[in-house]
Formats: C-alpha cells, structure tokens, sequence
C-alpha cells in the first residue's frame, strides 16, 4: 500500500489518520482532501482502486460518492435562490404543477431540501430503469401520496432527493440537474465532479464494494424494518429498479443523473466543492443565502427513514451525535451512526462513510472518498478519524458535547 499526495506541515495528523486506516481499518483505496482559508493544506490518496485488478488509487481516480451527491444538488438549489431565480419558500407547485396533488399542495422547497416533503420513497413497483428515466420518476413523485402530512417531521429522502430537488433545478434553470451542476459549478471550480458521468472518464472510475453484514448484526431498528417490506426504509432500500442489483458499478448507473446517489468524485472534488463556500461563498452563493444553508431546518429523534436521532440544515447533513443514542454504535463501533463535525459545518455524508463538508467558522472544507463501504448509516472510525484529526490541526480542543470546538 502506498500513500501520494501532498500535506503541509501542521496537518501531519491527517496524514498519520489516513495511513492508519490502511494499516488497522480495512481501507482498501480512498483519497482525503482539505482546504483551510482556500488553500489546499492535504491532498493524499493510496491504495488500490480495483483490487480484482490490482490498479492502484491514482492522483486522478474517481468514484460514486452516494449522498454525498445531495450536496452538490442542494448546491444547485442554493445557487438558483441566491441568483432570485427559485424561491425555496414558494409552493413547488408553481414551478411543478403536476406535484400539487394528493396533499402535497402546500410542499415547498425548503421542504425538499430538509427531507420533511413526505414523500422519502415509492410505494407501488419502480420498474428496472426506472432511476434512469428522469421523467418516469417525477411523475411518479408527483402522483405519489404523502407518508405524513408535510413539514410536520422527517424522514430522509434517500433516493428521491434527487428528482424532488433535482426537477427544482430543471424547472428554474431550464437545463438538466448534471449539466446545470457542471456549467455552474463543477467547471468553473475545475472539479472532477459529475452527476451523469461522461463515458470518456469511465477507465477512471474505482469500483465500489458493500459491506458484508453478518446475520447478528441485522439488530438495529433500521435493519430491523428492511424486513418489512411495506416499510419506509424498505421502499427506499429495495424499490429502486435496476440501481438495487449493483447499479453503482454500472455504466447505466454511472451516466444517469441520479442527485440523491450517483455522483462521481474524489476528496480532492468534494472538498473543492465545498471550498468557496467555507470562506465566504465565493460565487456562488450570497452571504444571505450562505447562512441559511448552514442553519438547522429539521431535527428528530427518530428519523422516519432512517430511525435514528437526525439533523438537517436545507440539503445538508448537521454534525449529529449518537454515540451513546444508536443501537448501531452499540454494534459496530461508536462513529457509526453518527458524523461528528464543527457547528457552523454542514455537508454530507455518503453510504459507506464518505464524506464532504464546509466549516465557515474554521475556514475548512474537507473531503473523503473510498472504495470499500464500512457499516452504519453516516460515518464509520476511517472517515470520522480524519475528520478529527483535521479539527485538532486547527486547534479544536473536544467533540465532548457532539460537536468539534475550540
């Protein structure tokens, strides 16, 4: 195993993490990046990118992300408020008639981006290509019932994010989420980013491999309710078409524009993403809009989807605590279910414990990717140890009270 990269002196923790996690943690390939005040202060990657193969993790190796990929479409949503060109406060059905039905009339935006829109999954049958034909799912978003009544609670929009948000984008700005992320975001940041990925970069693409959980480990309230196939998180977990039998390593489900879970990047474009917005905005965003993207929309105890305690800024994920609150940290390891981060942070965490954020109170943006997938729902000991080492590099005393703080 060899490590690349570069990081500069003061954040040799990272680097101590990051090998670490090759030496102790079962990391197979994986790249972290951050940036503090816009400079790049650590960009490593190492390993193997396909261990069928033997191909090492290059400078340039790319792969799907997951939810991280809802940051870069919560971005998009971000970019077209800060512009007046969506209302995030607005009835969607003044953009997206079709959507207005069935008591979803009064659904907004912000209650896309929070996840409390009601509407976490499909209850009738998606069919096989389904989450490769974007008009078929926003359709059926748009004839489907509310779980609950919306913005009375949440319940994480796994897989349907993507399409909620995403038809938002397509609606305001008149392209396509994929190509309105690259024309305003991804290409003028120089990010190696996509949503809907070229076929020119598929050679670069590492594959992903799940993690394996034994049949004593299926304890947890949401392992629990896959059983239940009429189940929220079933719905969102099983009925998904084609994309529930190895989608993430095809090219069917590479070139789609899935914006809940398909996105493809390294550290070095999560973390490049994330960099304006960690040091003011940039342009992208205004300072108005900036604040209410790092601010608290929706919190629980029990997630609807998820069924743990879950914080949610609009399209972000907040820094959450449940060492002490999950089953799954009882099982697997305390950072399982939880992704411990500063308090002005917002990003998101990706299946498998990737992960991408922005700190503007400490200047940071920070980004992890990997190949093998580890246990729990948000974050596992690989990507929670770089995340701490990075805060105690610039001096932050504790993560006692759940949050990194000086």
């Amino acid at each position: 195993m060899t490590v690349e990269g570069t990081c500069k002196k003061g954040f040799e923790r990272v680097a101590e993490a990051f090998q670490k996690n090759f030496a102790e943690h079962g990391e197979v390939g994986a790249s972290v990046c951050l940036t503090v005040g816009g400079e790049t202060v650590v960009d490593l990657w190492g390993g193997t990118a396909d261990p069928r193969t033997g191909a090492p993790w290059t400078r340039d190796t790319v792969g799907i992300v997951f939810s991280c990929t809802k940051g870069a479409t919560a971005l998009c949503a971000h970019v077209l408020a800060s512009r007046g060109q969506l209302d995030i406060d607005a009835p969607v059905a003044e953009l997206w008639p079709e959507f207005g039905q069935r008591g979803k009339e009064h659904v907004t935006t912000r209650m896309m981006l929070d996840h409390s829109s009601a509407v976490p999954a499909l209850r009738e049958k998606v069919k096989d290509d389904g989450p490769y034909d974007w008009p078929y799912m926003t359709e059926r978003l748009a004839a489907e019932e509310p779980f609950w009544v919306p913005g009375t609670r949440n319940g994480y929009h796994g897989f349907t994010f993507g399409w909620t948000v995403g038809e938002m984008v397509r609606r305001a700005s008149g392209r396509s989420l994929g190509v309105f992320f690259q024309d305003e975001i991804a290409k003028p940041l120089g990010l190696d980013f996509w949503i809907g990925l070229p076929e020119a970069i598929e050679p670069r693409v590492a594959p992903i491999f799940p993690y394996a959980y034994k049949r004593e480990q299926a304890v947890t309230p949401f392992l629990r309710d896959l059983a239940d196939r009429q189940s929220i998180a079933a719905l969102f977990f099983f009925n998904v078409g084609a994309w529930r039998v190895g989608g993430a390593n095809t090219r069917a489900g590479h070139t789609a524009e899935i914006g809940a879970a398909n996105g493809i990047t390294n550290a070095r474009g999560l973390a490049g993403m994330y960099a304006p917005l960690a040091v003011g905005g940039g342009k992208l965003v205004d300072a108005r809009t900036l604040a209410r993207m790092g601010e608290v929309s929706m919190a629980t105890h029990d997630d609807a989807t998820l069924r743990i305690p879950t914080r949610f800024a609009l399209g972000f994920m907040k820094s959450m605590d449940n060492r002490k609150r999950s089953v799954g940290a009882r099982i697997f390891g305390p950072d399982v279910d939880s992704a411990i981060l500063g308090s002005a942070a917002f990003g998101h965490v990706g299946a498998g414990g990737s992960l991408g954020f922005a700190d503007p109170a400490a200047g940071l943006s920070f980004g992890y990717t990997m190949n093998q997938m580890g246990p729990g729902l948000l974050m596992n000991e690989r990507g929670q140890s770089l995340v701490d080492a990075a805060y105690l590099s610039l001096g932050y005393k504790n993560k006692d009270a759940g949050v990194w703080a000086r």
